[in-house]
């Protein structure tokens, strides 16, 4: 059940709860969700491919947002963007941070009583150290995302920040233990086309992938639709632009309301996603270093 303190209209509010199951909204414009694979840890079933990559504890990982709101339409978004409450005004990134922890304990409170959880680890999952801000929506949209990352520092929590790279002034401010710019397009026409911006956003992504060249640690996400973007000699100019650490090349999933705008027939295969990178590993400096088959993912690292 959702959990609302949000100050979203009565009109609105039925439509942003059933299209948010599962999330506790905090404030006016940020939202927690527990994800499946902390779910899995918890019960030791498994762990998210982030743990297996880069060693974060999936049970001890708060996934959550700053923004409720996008600036792209993309055609594999799962998410319900267009039933989101609407933003009355900016919270303090410290209230969010706060109250983002708050209600992750809330949430995995559930899990006292449940079979098969581990209780040492609900006990640590109290006491998250690592965030992503990643949930829905596009995070950097949120004025303060600087200020949000530094209070998570700030508690000895890692920081993944996930973006689109349309808000290159932002990208230039934060500083994430890891910071990712995700991609499905790989020219101006195809952005047009798969990320369906209001505006002519391409040369603030071009923008931004230059900005990443200069972080600490980074990551290229690539997500991957079976027949549309798969050839990989169209994203090596944006590679050698951004000179990510990692590349992570991630299959489409069919999920959602991505479903209303593509068949099942355009999800890769953990195979196709394999051989995707394979192709990449003998075009650029990079070779594969994990994988993860059952989340469908390859990562890459710069030789």
């Amino acid at each position: 059940m959702v959990k609302n303190s949000s100050n979203v209209s009565n009109g609105s509010k039925q439509k942003t709860l059933d299209a948010l199951k599962g999330y506790h909204l905090v404030g006016n414009h940020s939202a927690v969700k527990t994800c499946l694979w902390l779910k899995k840890s918890l019960k030791d079933e498994g762990f998210c491919y982030k743990q297996k990559f880069y060693g974060i504890q999936s049970h001890r990982c708060l996934q959550m947002t700053p923004a409720l709101k996008c600036n792209l339409s993309c055609i594999h978004c799962w998410r319900p963007l267009e039933l989101l409450p609407e933003l009355k005004k900016w919270d303090d990134s410290e209230l969010i941070v706060e109250e983002s922890i708050i209600a992750q304990r809330k949430l995995l409170s559930g899990f006292w009583g449940t079979k098969g959880v581990n209780l040492n680890k609900l006990k640590e999952a109290y006491e998250p150290n690592q965030v992503a801000i990643s949930l829905i929506g596009e995070p950097t949209l949120y004025p303060s995302i600087d200020r949000l990352v530094d209070e998570f520092n700030k508690r000895g929590m890692t920081t993944f920040v996930v973006t689109n790279g349309t808000n290159p002034s932002a990208i230039e401010k934060i500083e994430p233990y890891q910071l990712y710019i995700s991609l499905i397009a790989y020219s101006e026409e195809s952005h047009k086309t798969l990320n369906c911006p209001s505006g002519n956003l391409w040369e603030k992504i071009l923008r931004s992938l230059s900005l990443m060249s200069g972080k600490r640690r980074t990551v290229l996400r690539l997500t991957l639709i079976k027949g549309i973007n798969m050839d990989a000699s169209k994203f090596l100019p944006l590679i050698e632009r951004a000179s990510p650490d990692f590349i992570e090349a991630k299959a489409y999933m069919h999920l959602g309301y991505s479903r209303l705008r593509l068949d099942r027939g355009r999800m890769p295969e953990h195979e196709d996603i394999r051989a995707f990178s394979e192709n990449l590993e003998k075009m650029s400096g990079y070779s594969i270093a994990d994988e993860s088959q059952i989340s469908r993912v390859v990562l890459l690292r710069r030789d």
